[in-house]
């Protein structure tokens, strides 16, 4: 038996509208409506879909994106709702972390440091999303036969930066209740390693699909974060040199 929808009323006899997709189900709300589909079936979705996106990020992470930018997309959540969610969490808990990497570093290295240095230790979270189309135009140029728009890239390079905004963001909850600089120190040194390894693992799974040598593709997968690293170092020294100059 047919029925109209209720979003656009167009004639619905199957699931869903033909016409704008809304689920032909949709009734009026009630208490138990809104207690027993709105409110549980929602956070449960949300949960899962975040879930889910997160455990492929840190077991299968390359694969998982490839599977998502080439269309399989329902399992996942949203890759920019989840990067304003930590950056969110991260603002919220900012007033409560003590200092920045540049307070835990020693006066000399301080005065040695450019205005760039400085901020890009003071804000690392926002220096990962500027990171972003820089690290896009690495990939773009190192896995130039996988035939990928830039576009794709942005994505890709996207979904990567989560795994370290996430860990940026443990990092933040550490200083709340831990101020031991030199623990700190050395907590940041490794997550830099990890981000390195991190990174080459990614984009060796992502790439892995596209009929790429083992040795080509561990050699490219290398060469994207280091290109990045030269290319900040660089930037460092002339930084430094400037600051040297006034």
């Amino acid at each position: 038996m047919s029925s109209d929808c209720l979003n656009c009323s167009a004639p619905v006899t199957q699931n869903y509208c033909a016409n704008c997709g809304q689920k032909s189900s949709t009734h009026r709300y009630s208490i138990k409506h809104f207690i027993a589909h709105d409110f549980v079936h929602g956070i449960w979705h949300v949960d899962k879909g975040i879930l889910f996106t997160l455990k492929a990020l840190f077991t299968r992470p390359g694969h998982s994106v490839r599977e998502f930018i080439q269309g399989k997309r329902v399992p996942y959540f949203s890759f920019v709702t989840l990067i304003l969610l930590i950056l969110t969490a991260s603002s919220l808990i900012a007033p409560y972390t003590h200092g920045s990497m540049t307070d835990l570093m020693p006066q000399a290295s301080k005065a040695m440091m450019g205005e760039i240095e400085k901020f890009i230790s003071d804000h690392p979270k926002l220096i990962l999303i500027i990171t972003i189309p820089i690290y896009s135009f690495f990939t773009f140029i190192w896995f130039r036969k996988a035939k990928l728009n830039y576009s794709e890239h942005l994505v890709l390079n996207s979904n990567r930066i989560i795994v370290e905004l996430i860990i940026g963001l443990l990092f933040s909850v550490i200083t709340i209740f831990y101020t031991n600089s030199k623990v700190l120190v050395l907590y940041f040194g490794a997550v830099t390693l990890f981000a390195f390894i991190y990174s080459i693992w990614f984009y060796y799974q992502f790439f892995s699909g596209f009929n790429y040598s083992k040795k080509g593709l561990l050699l490219r997968s290398i060469l994207v974060p280091a290109s990045y690293y030269m290319v900040s170092f660089l930037i460092g020294v002339v930084s430094a040199i400037i600051n040297l100059k006034h």
